[in-house]
């Protein structure tokens, strides 16, 4: 008996490391899809789909393997494989403005995971979905306003409010990409079923 459940255990673990490694490496894809996708450009400003996979590692993983997820696509790019946006990377990406919203991709899954754990309903998946791109705007932006005023070279006249205003044509993209993000996840989890659905 002791045999069958180590040999579960074992299994279940095995089965988590692949769904880690898989939003991680979605995430990587993300962050430059540009490269395969170059129409996914507005304005000289490239268009990532990392936001997306961090929520959907939280809603789909859970909370703790989904924040774990986001957290290994981070250290795979501090150790310098070229992961990140425009495929930069190394441990100098800390240093960064835009670091704040990698940061916030872990706590976003965290909470999206967190809340269908606790709810498990399709309005729920959609409300944490949006409740986790709020966090990734929240840190994130405020990272970048701090960090242009403290280490990185702020651009002339720049302010706080002109920080929130560079957030403001990627956020109806955002906004559309959670509620499906939501919905996706909800009819996903049902086949997957990596977390319960109440």
């Amino acid at each position: 008996m002791t045999t069958v459940v180590e040999h579960t255990h074992q299994k279940l673990r095995t089965v988590d490391i692949a769904y880690i490694g898989l939003f991680s490496t979605l995430m990587m894809i993300g962050a430059n899809i540009t490269s395969i996708v170059p129409f996914m450009v507005v304005g000289g400003v490239p268009i990532t789909l990392q936001t997306f996979f961090a929520i959907l590692a939280g809603l789909i993983l859970g909370s703790r393997k989904g924040a774990l997820a986001c957290t290994v696509y981070m250290c795979i790019g501090l150790a310098g494989a070229p992961v990140f946006a425009r495929f930069s990377g190394g441990f100098g990406q800390i240093l960064s403005p835009t670091f704040g919203f990698i940061v916030s991709f872990i706590l976003a899954a965290f909470v999206a995971g967190l809340i269908v754990e606790r709810i498990g309903t399709k309005k729920s998946y959609v409300v944490a979905a949006l409740v986790a791109t709020a966090i990734n705007y929240l840190l994130g932006t405020n990272w970048m306003y701090f960090a242009y005023k403290l280490w990185a070279s702020a651009p002339d006249a720049f302010t706080y409010k002109i920080a929130w205003l560079w957030m403001m044509p990627p956020l109806p993209k955002d906004i559309i990409l959670a509620i499906f993000a939501g919905i996706f996840a909800y009819r996903l989890q049902k086949v997957l079923k990596i977390i319960p659905i109440k």
